[in-house]
């Protein structure tokens, strides 16, 4: 049975989903989410796709999962890839996931939609500032770890590298500039090299 997944191309979330699904080559379609029109919103997507209220969301036979880094743990179990090579890297990956997610996901998700996704005369450049000021933090601790490093963990590609990487290839500017940071660069450049690998407006529908 095909993995439906509930995204859309603008949501780095949804990419890291959506990237996991298709590195592990498992049977997936996307299902588009109407964000900016407020589907998620909406009364009928927390009643019958997410009470959260956020993509992504998926759906595989009767199993429904929320939350990218669970939907990426999912696809580990399911494909046996990604997940790294014992029980050490497991956990090593697991405590990427949960940096990436408060460090650098959730400041960077915020600042791309501060930036670019409001009317210019609401974009609080207060909150930006402070914001972009945590990233380069991020960016640092990131750009130090992978410094004579192909992967995040171990020696091949897991869910931390789909996590800590899905809001870098956006095109959108807040305030990240990949030749800033040499060992970032490099290592988006490893990824962007795996077969299957897909930028996130082509991997998955977008609005309009």
């Amino acid at each position: 049975m095909t993995i439906r997944l509930h995204c859309f191309g603008e949501s780095g979330n949804a990419y890291k989903a959506a990237l996991a699904l298709e590195l592990a080559g498992l049977d997936w379609t996307p299902v588009f989410v109407d964000f900016f029109n407020g589907e998620t919103r909406s009364d009928a997507f927390r009643r019958d796709v997410n009470i959260m209220g956020e993509a992504p969301v998926m759906t595989d036979g009767d199993l429904t999962l929320t939350q990218s880094g669970v939907i990426m743990a999912y696809v580990v179990e399911r494909s046996g890839k990604l997940g790294g090579r014992d029980e050490d890297e497991a956990r090593e990956v697991l405590r990427w996931l949960f940096w990436d997610n408060h460090k650098l996901s959730s400041p960077a998700g915020m600042t791309r939609f501060l930036m670019n996704f409001l009317p210019e005369d609401k974009r609080p450049q207060e909150v930006i500032a402070f914001t972009q000021g945590r990233l380069r933090a991020a960016y640092d601790v990131l750009n130090r770890h992978l410094q004579d490093r192909d992967w995040i963990v171990g020696r091949d590609v897991t869910i931390a590298d789909l996590s800590c990487c899905a809001y870098l290839h956006y095109p959108e500017p807040f305030g990240f500039d990949r030749a800033d940071w040499p060992e970032i660069d490099r290592w988006l450049s490893n990824i962007q090299s795996l077969p299957g690998w897909a930028h996130p407006y082509d991997l998955m529908p977008r609005e309009g």
